[in-house]
């Protein structure tokens, strides 16, 4: 059989976003959405344990005889990284692995708004970037990183798991941590980084209360923090945010989003009409005097109204997002009516 290598390299031709290795199947990736076979034939549990083990080495492949389950990240010579989970289940031992661009797109290359360079010149708050998986959240996370990185003289630290995208020193100095070889947790990672001189913290994901509570007092004691939720919107996201708290701790918590929060962008990916690319549609809140105090207010449902009238501010609907990539014929209406649909 095949190295995952092999595999991984069809994978970044066909411009798929996973790639699914696993025992008594044929190899599939994830194309626009889709998976699609990529091999001829099953592979055999004894070649995919043979192939898993070869390619975790054989300290991650002690771990997940352990475990049952590892989580790490790889890097084709091309340069192309992929996000890999090892696992076993019934029929023997899978691999899933998630590809990431060898190369780091800005907010424009990427389709995004301009706004969201704006919110990485703050110089303290928090940033949350939102959507369902496979949204694209860490590839935008990356092109702030690296607005930031090109353009300051600060100091990043990043907290993953895995360690996806590859930051080198350009302007800033950046250090990353990887939650398992690095670090115990995203919690405890953070807790360091306030002692570690950050000027900007990137959390991988907001999982717990405790590390959101640490991103809270990170964002209001002079640092910017950038951090992703899964989230389908701005509204979903705050309402996320303070029930993450005990009922005791919501109005502090309340209070401490409303003034530390500077945006968040909900986005999720679109196959383009044409079939050759996935497309982003977005929704951005600029966190404003009107949206602070809709925030303390628990009133979460005029955030649809403050969205509507903000577009002075650099926000953006949902529909209106939708409704561009129609009149720019990337996407057809039916699958905008679809979209909405969903919303409601």
């Amino acid at each position: 059989m095949p190295v995952v290598d092999t595999y991984l390299e069809q994978a970044v031709k066909l411009n798929a976003s996973d790639l699914h290795l696993g025992a008594g199947v044929r190899v599939f990736a994830r194309v626009l959405g889709d998976l699609r076979p990529i091999s001829e034939e099953s592979v055999s549990p004894e070649d995919s344990e043979s192939m898993v083990a070869g390619f975790l080495g054989p300290d991650l492949w002690a771990k997940a005889q352990q475990t049952l389950e590892v989580d790490t990240s790889y890097t084709l010579p091309s340069g192309d990284r992929f996000r890999v989970n090892a696992f076993r289940e019934r029929t023997g031992w899978n691999i899933v692995a998630r590809h990431f661009s060898s190369r780091i797109l800005s907010v424009e290359e990427l389709g995004l708004p301009p706004i969201l360079n704006r919110f990485a010149d703050a110089n303290q708050g928090l940033i949350l970037i939102t959507g369902p998986g496979r949204s694209g959240k860490s590839t935008t996370a990356a092109a702030l990183i690296d607005y930031i990185n090109s353009r300051r003289e600060d100091h990043i630290i990043t907290i993953e798991d895995p360690i996806e995208f590859l930051h080198p020193r350009k302007e800033c100095l950046v250090n990353q941590r990887g939650v398992g070889p690095h670090t115990d947790s995203f919690a405890s990672a953070l807790r360091g980084a306030l002692r570690e001189d950050p000027d900007i913290i990137v959390v991988g994901e907001m999982r717990d209360t405790e590390t959101m509570s640490l991103a809270l007092t990170a964002a209001e004691t002079g640092h910017l923090v950038i951090g992703t939720l899964c989230t389908n919107s701005a509204a979903a996201t705050i309402s996320r945010v303070i029930n993450m708290f005990p009922s005791a701790e919501r109005s502090q918590a309340t209070i401490s989003l409303s003034e530390s929060l500077v945006g968040i962008i909900s986005q999720r990916l679109l196959p383009e009409s044409t079939g050759k690319r996935l497309v982003p549609a977005f929704e951005v809140l600029v966190n404003t005097l009107a949206v602070a105090n809709i925030i303390n207010s628990n009133e979460y449902h005029k955030l649809a109204s403050a969205l509507s009238t903000g577009q002075r501010e650099g926000m953006v609907t949902l529909e209106n997002s939708l409704k561009k990539l129609v009149n720019d014929q990337v996407i057809d209406k039916k699958k905008m009516e679809e979209i909405l649909a969903e919303e409601l």
